[in-house]
């Protein structure tokens, strides 16, 4: 199957602007198309220290949603955070457990370590992923979701 590459933020609907009061004939309605990328990690082999992925967020994006799945069980819990390289270890997830089986674990109170979901910033952001604790099993799938240039730095 063919893929297609676009260059710039993909938006849909058939309203641009809002000119009246109708919904479905003069009120905007078109909206950001979310995307995702994803990286799968190993925790076998000890703690991991801020290792860096091939997700790169494009600049001035907001991240909807991410999603943590232990694909390969661990043997011991071990807190799993996503940061920037050259950032903080825990910009975008702060320790969200693994725990010993596998499935998506719910983020909480980790979810937006420093509350960086809402704009990513001025430059395109690459991810790193750390996790607390020495295993010698599993990994783990982060997914990430995000709409492109949503720049919520300049909405009202």
């Amino acid at each position: 199957m063919a893929n297609t590459t676009f260059s710039g933020p993909i938006r849909a609907g058939n309203i641009k602007n809002t000119t009246g009061t109708t919904i479905g004939t003069n009120i905007a309605n078109v909206g950001y198309v979310v995307m995702c990328q994803d990286t799968v990690q190993s925790l076998a082999g000890g703690a991991l220290g801020a290792v860096t992925t091939d997700i790169v967020i494009p600049a001035n994006s907001k991240i909807v949603n991410c999603i943590i799945d232990l694909v390969v069980a661990a043997n011991t819990t071990t807190n799993i955070s996503v940061g920037e390289v050259g950032g903080n270890a825990n910009t975008i997830i702060n320790a969200v457990a693994s725990g010993t089986t596998v499935g998506v674990k719910a983020l909480g109170a980790g979810g937006g370590g420093t509350l960086a979901w809402g704009d990513t910033g001025t430059s395109d952001l690459r991810l790193t992923v750390t996790s607390s604790a020495a295993t010698n099993a599993g990994s783990v799938r982060i997914t990430i979701m995000y709409a492109q240039a949503f720049n919520s730095a300049i909405l009202p």
